[in-house]
């Protein structure tokens, strides 16, 4: 199991992740699309890259022209290097 990150740690981890924040004990970014149909292919991608990863958001939310990807590490109560590593991957995907 990830061991979850103190809050200093989340910081200094955001700094390498433009846009990223820590917001209600999760890391989460707002992603903005054209289309609405661009912002679900995209979050395809996320829900398949995370199945790869065995590590899935904890919320994955497709509204118009943006999709808002979450993460927390439910298990360790909190956000971990695992969130990180998959806001990453995400960030990727664009």
């Amino acid at each position: 199991m990830a061991d979850k990150l103190s809050d200093f740690e989340i910081r200094t981890g955001l700094e390498e992740l433009p846009g990223w924040a820590l917001a209600g004990g999760r890391v989460e970014k707002t992603f903005p699309f054209d289309t609405y149909s661009e912002g679900v292919a995209f979050a395809v991608k996320v829900a398949m890259t995370a199945e790869q990863a065995d590590h899935h958001p904890d919320s994955l939310e497709i509204m118009w022209g943006k999709v808002k990807v979450a993460y927390v590490t439910h298990s360790a109560g909190g956000v971990t290097r695992l969130d990180l590593d998959a806001a990453a991957r995400v960030d990727e995907l664009v």
